[in-house]
């Protein structure tokens, strides 16, 4: 149970409201143990006698009990509620956070479906169980105590009896618990996968029936719902035997008190009273224990989950700052790589980048091209410490990246990326995203450069227009033109396009080109693009192969000089040779 222990630090915050949570769960429990010394009293000394009025007041007595073991009990059940919920929005909080953090290549390992099994299911088991420590949990040990010490008053021979049962219930559900606890470790996984498969299948859809793959993909939903069921039942049989287990020990309990104080009573050595009130005491000691190993379940699943859970929060984002890092004063946007090599998981033996030297000045633009897979991406990826380099190093006007904090350093730099991702919300606001107090005309300086002020303005609401999820309701050309507007907005140093343009046509995109040229005159901007046509003007084209580079300069002197860059420029437009301009 250490990773639910660790989860202290999350009551913390709330430890005054735990603290009166539990003053009430024990004056609740007192209460409660009231009831039965005050039943023998009456039997005892109330109807024994004849005494009314001892009966009558006792009675009383007995109902204010049981009103202030119920006020009690509300009063826990408020505080309880409000500890476990701000844990849980805590916890939700802190995963978040934490994943925000995370780099690219933390989050190559852990998928996205994972993460919301964790914020969601995860978070619940444990705000469960942080309501019922407050309650049951802690309700069913003093519970227990407390009859223990009030039967040991009453009767010292019928406590040796409850003494022996104890050892017994409590081995059982140490063992319940040590066999549901892996078992409740692969419900959350078989979750994580339902959840993977659920949210490819919803994403994907326009894909599923485009391919007529419905019976496909419910056939993947169908075998990961089985799973999880099968895992279900698996964990639930063996809970199963938890509940007779119990009311069998309570029984037996119950009966030896009957069986040997109903002798004693025989023989004058025990009172009727006395009798009712152990069998109170028997049940009031046993019962909890039922209710305890009713948690076994929600225990264990808890403690599954705040391992998950922690398995998230103690990652260690693989970028991070430096404690040297210091912000630049001026960003004139020089950058250059300087040996650098790349492969991801850090796995040396199948390297991405090998060996890049390349030099791009402030105000040039350089276009990357090569084949899929050749390592345009990931090299681009480097300058704004998406991921780290393994060997040499990435300079910003000749200062390490590494050396620069990620906040800072990604202040200066724009980049649309290969996959445009839009944000629920209006146009305006997922133009702003990157500088949400830029004005509206600079909203519309940036999206009249990216060919986007046309087709927004066409739209009913113009820039108000609420976009649906990803950008549902837009084209995919739309929808990059907003994203290198977003780019273009913040007035970056550094422009990064990947591939930004593949769903323009050559014209718009000739145009953006063309308004780019005059908007970011002083910016460095790179271009990854997969249309020879799109970087033919570039002050410096690099050709990619294999993680190398294996052809460098402009149009005109990689026509001449590399074979490389020929065969894919005449693959795309033909045997003649255009010249720059």
């Amino acid at each position: 149970m250490k990773p639910l222990r660790r989860m202290m630090q999350f009551i913390k915050p709330y430890k005054w409201q735990s603290i009166l949570a539990l003053v009430l769960l024990l004056g609740m429990v007192i209460a409660d143990l009231l009831i039965p010394r005050l039943t023998q009293r009456v039997i005892n000394q109330g109807i024994a006698r004849g005494d009314v009025r001892l009966i009558v007041t006792t009675s009383l007595l007995m109902l204010g009990a049981a009103v202030l073991s119920a006020l009690f009990a509300v009063a826990n059940t408020v505080f309880s509620v409000r500890v476990s919920q701000n844990v849980g929005a805590d916890l939700r909080s802190a995963l978040v956070r934490k994943v925000q953090t995370f780099s690219f290549g933390n989050l190559d390992q852990i998928q996205t479906g994972q993460l919301l099994v964790r914020a969601t299911s995860d978070v619940n088991q444990v705000q469960i169980i942080v309501q019922m420590s407050l309650r049951i949990l802690t309700r069913a040990p003093l519970w227990v105590l407390g009859s223990v010490v009030m039967l040991i008053t009453t009767s010292t021979q019928l406590s040796l009896l409850m003494l022996a049962l104890l050892p017994v219930i409590l081995g059982f559900i140490w063992f319940l618990g040590i066999k549901a606890r892996p078992l409740f470790m692969k419900i959350q996984s078989k979750l994580d996968k339902l959840n993977q498969v659920m949210q490819e299948n919803l994403a994907g859809v326009r894909v599923v029936k485009a391919f007529v793959r419905v019976e496909h993909e419910n056939g993947r939903f169908d075998r990961a719902n089985r799973d999880l069921t099968a895992e279900n039942i698996r964990v639930m049989q063996l809970l199963a035997m938890l509940s007779p287990m119990m009311s069998l020990m309570v029984n037996l309990g119950v009966g030896g008190v009957v069986w040997f104080g109903g002798v004693s009573a025989i023989n004058g050595n025990f009172t009727v009273g006395e009798i009712v009130a152990s069998v109170n005491y028997m049940t009031y000691s046993l019962f909890p224990l039922i209710m305890l190993g009713s948690m076994i379940g929600p225990l264990s699943a808890a403690d599954a989950s705040a391992e998950r859970i922690w398995q998230v929060l103690d990652s260690t984002a693989e970028v991070q700052d430096r404690p040297q890092a210091q912000a630049l004063p001026g960003v004139s946007g020089r950058v250059a790589f300087e040996d650098v090599c790349f492969s991801y998981n850090h796995n040396r033996d199948e390297p991405v980048l090998q060996g890049i030297n390349l030099v791009a000045k402030p105000g040039q633009t350089v276009a990357i091209l090569g084949a899929t897979g050749s390592g345009k991406s990931s090299l681009i990826h480097l300058i704004p410490r998406f991921y780290d380099v393994e060997q040499g190093r990435v300079t910003l006007d000749g200062v390490d990246v590494r050396d620069i904090p990620l906040d800072a350093l990604r202040a200066q730099i724009g980049i649309a990326l290969q996959e445009t991702v839009l944000f629920s919300g209006t146009v305006r606001d997922n133009i702003r995203y990157g500088r949400p107090d830029a004005t509206d005309e600079e909203v519309v300086v940036a999206a009249k450069a990216a060919q986007a002020h046309e087709f927004i303005m066409s739209f009913p609401h113009g820039y108000d227009t609420v976009l649906g999820q990803r950008g549902v309701n837009l084209s995919g050309g739309q929808k990059q033109r907003i994203a290198i507007a977003r780019a273009l907005l913040v007035r970056p140093k550094v422009l990064i396009l990947d591939d930004s343009t593949s769903a323009v046509d050559v014209e718009t995109e000739a145009k953006i080109e063309a308004a780019l040229g005059e908007l970011m005159r002083d910016c460095t901007t790179f271009v990854i693009a997969q249309r020879i046509s799109t970087v033919l003007n570039a002050d410096k084209i690099v050709v990619l192969e294999r993680g190398k580079i294996a052809a460098e300069g402009t149009h005109l002197e990689l026509m001449a000089f590399s074979p490389i860059y020929r065969e894919i420029y005449e693959s795309q437009l033909g045997n003649g040779v255009l010249t720059n301009g």
